[in-house]
């Protein structure tokens, strides 16, 4: 067996070597930084380092949420049956200054068959994040805390999401209590799930020293919820909590975009909340069906929705299905969707859109705006 090596950063590198055509397996290097306890932070270097690997190999990111929770027993071998990640032993771990190190072999067998495999990339939207009490913010003064992690988690799926593809952020209010609003916005963007945000909690624990700086402890807690763009309706949500310390002075004025920040424990602890919710996404909302939809006809040539930044390849072929509107017994408005016989493939591709060709001409005059498609597994 051959043994290549691949330097990705100064505190990272990783080992593959080929078990199969379809196996392999990884040396990663996770780090975290100490705040409440060593453990914690050993368990936070090995998610760091079992990303690494997993986005490394291919395999699916969404499927490490389900790991989570196992990685929080102190061992030095995990085993896994019926997932990509078959085996992990940790080789080693040491402290260095406030930092935990753990250095991880993990066994990964690639699937074939994954949602981000098999489906288009659907688009998010990402609403600005509000912060429930200002006065919680008033220590560093970091009133636009919420706004600016909104960008962070934009950036996380642009850059590293599997399944989706962000059309970036808004300054428009996503209320769950008006669904109309939510799909206006959704129409507006092209977004076919909207990420909507409130950080409850930023309260800081003071420990007080006397001949050295007091140490401040700093909470963040999120309540996430996604919504469906066609519906309006709330299809996911999720809380967060974290606590990390916090580096600044009490009367600093903190710029919550700057280098300064991010690079601190806090923004650490804020960018590891922000992959969370990433991988969160990919293993609740990744494997939901998507339905690119009709925005055109002319003639045996229909434009859909989606194109190359989606995953659309020149060729694909799918599934035509008609939508209709009806008023049920009880005067509420119903939407209707049936399979129909008719297949297209796709001919040419744009950014964001795409022209298919219609498999049976006879039957293109009954395809209308709005009617959806689905692509075989």
């Amino acid at each position: 067996m051959k043994k290549i090596t691949f330097g990705l950063f100064s505190t990272i590198w990783m080992t593959l070597i080929s078990l199969n055509a379809h196996a392999a397996w990884y040396e990663a290097t996770g780090v975290a930084t100490i705040v409440s306890s060593e453990e914690v932070a050993r368990v936070h270097a090995l998610e760091d380092a079992l990303y690494k690997a997993v986005n490394f190999s291919g395999a699916d990111i969404g499927s490490l949420s389900n790991l989570r929770p196992f990685l929080e027993e102190s061992r030095t071998e995990y085993q896994f049956t019926n997932h990509e990640v078959r085996y992990i032993l940790v080789q080693s771990q040491r402290s260095k200054g406030n930092k935990v190190e753990v250095r991880a072999r993990i066994d990964i067998y690639p699937s074939a068959t994954g949602c981000h495999v098999s489906q288009y990339k659907k688009t998010i939207l990402v609403g600005n994040i509000d912060v429930a009490s200002p006065q919680q913010a008033v220590m560093g003064q970091i009133y636009k805390v919420g706004d600016d992690f909104s960008h962070v988690i934009n950036r996380q799926f642009d850059q590293e999401s599997r399944s989706f593809v962000s059309v970036g952020t808004t300054d428009y209010d996503i209320d769950r209590r008006n669904p109309e609003r939510i799909k206006m916005i959704a129409q507006d963007t092209g977004a076919q799930y909207i990420i909507g945000g409130v950080i409850t909690d930023l309260t800081a624990t003071i420990e007080s020293k006397l001949l050295v700086d007091d140490v401040i402890n700093r909470q963040f807690a999120l309540e996430m919820q996604v919504y469906d763009g066609k519906t309006g309706n709330e299809v996911y949500s999720r809380s967060y909590r974290e606590v990390a310390k916090w580096p600044f002075a009490k009367t600093s004025q903190i710029d919550t975009r700057s280098a300064r920040f991010w690079a601190s424990t806090y923004g650490e602890m804020m960018l590891r909340v922000s992959r969370n919710i990433m991988l969160d996404m990919e293993s609740e909302v990744s494997c939901k069906i998507t339905l690119p939809e009709v925005v055109a006809v002319f003639g045996n040539t229909v434009t859909m929705d989606l194109g190359r930044v989606h995953g659309v390849r020149e060729g694909d072929r799918l599934q035509l299905w008609h939508t209709a509107s009806f008023i049920d017994q009880y005067g509420l408005p119903r939407n209707k969707v049936s399979q129909s016989e008719i297949t297209l493939t796709v001919s040419r591709v744009y950014e964001n859109e795409a022209e298919l060709t219609v498999d049976q001409p006879n039957l293109a005059s009954s395809i209308q705006i709005g009617d959806v498609m689905h692509k075989p597994l």
